[in-house]
């Protein structure tokens, strides 16, 4: 069976990032630097597509650290656009085949153990993904940033010796969304991103996400490590190491199935 591809938004809570696919999902340029965009909006949007591209194919290292556990997953991450993506568990061997695949406002998770698919429900979406500091929620809004929130320059200028913007990012109000507000540093030189702050409802920071380990992947400047920290749990992290990715691949949005889902592309 495969997957209509509805365009209506979900009402409820439903968080580019990944994009996991926020986050992992999540970031791919087609601006070059004598064509710098010039508006937040702009800018913000550029960052938003770093690591995605009008469609991608990579592979990723998730590395988590709790405070009872530890764990290592390798990912492959299939993407399109801001609104499809695939990703699939190759290690460990207990979780390899785990799969879960985003379309439109809509997710999807694959446990071969069980053979089962389960659609995430939205009283699910601020859930954990695989035990990481993502949740379900980012795989979905991280992809609508420019869409979701009013943007403003609210600093510009030098940071340590390096030019940077920041960004406020505020909710519109005809949205919901999980956070109250968003800050992002983007170097001025290169249009890298170097950290995003999240703020719950009561205004304090409730995590934050470096970008580091800046490197020419798939032919161009992407940063290849993101790690999540949790503000309420300083001792713990969820890092996300890209070791390969390929840009404009060709995929088609009949690719994003629960056919494809449930077996290896």
């Amino acid at each position: 069976m495969d997957v209509p591809c509805s365009r209506a938004r979900h009402p409820g809570l439903l968080a580019r990032a990944a994009s996991l696919a926020a986050v992992f999902l999540v970031l791919a340029s087609h601006v070059s630097s004598a064509q710098a965009p010039a508006t937040a909006r702009d800018i913000v949007d550029h960052v938003d597509r770093l690591l995605r591209g009008e469609s991608s194919v990579g592979r990723l290292v998730m590395e988590i650290e709790t405070a009872n556990w530890s764990r290592h997953l390798e990912l492959e991450v299939w993407s399109r656009g801001r609104k499809h993506a695939l990703i699939r568990v190759l290690s460990p061997r207990s979780e390899a085949g785990t799969a879960t695949l985003m379309v439109e406002e809509q997710v999807w998770n694959y446990l071969p153990r069980a053979d089962r698919t389960i659609k995430i429900p939205p009283s699910l979406m601020v859930g954990s993904w695989m035990g990481s500091h993502f949740t379900n929620d980012d795989l979905v809004k991280e992809s609508q940033l420019i869409d979701d929130y009013d943007i403003e320059i609210a600093f510009e200028g030098d940071r340590d010796g390096v030019e940077v913007w920041e960004f406020e990012l505020i909710p519109k109000p005809e949205v919901a969304v999980v956070w109250s507000r968003l800050e992002y540093q983007v170097r001025k030189g290169d249009m890298m991103p170097t950290w995003a702050r999240y703020y719950d409802e009561d205004g304090a920071v409730a995590r934050s996400l470096q970008f580091s380990d800046f490197e020419v992947m798939g032919g161009r400047l992407v940063p290849s490590v993101m790690q999540i920290l949790p503000a309420d749990k300083p001792e713990e992290s969820t890092v996300v190491r890209y070791e390969s990715i390929e840009f404009d691949i060709g995929l088609s949005t009949d690719f994003f199935s629960l056919r494809n889902l449930r077996t290896a592309p």
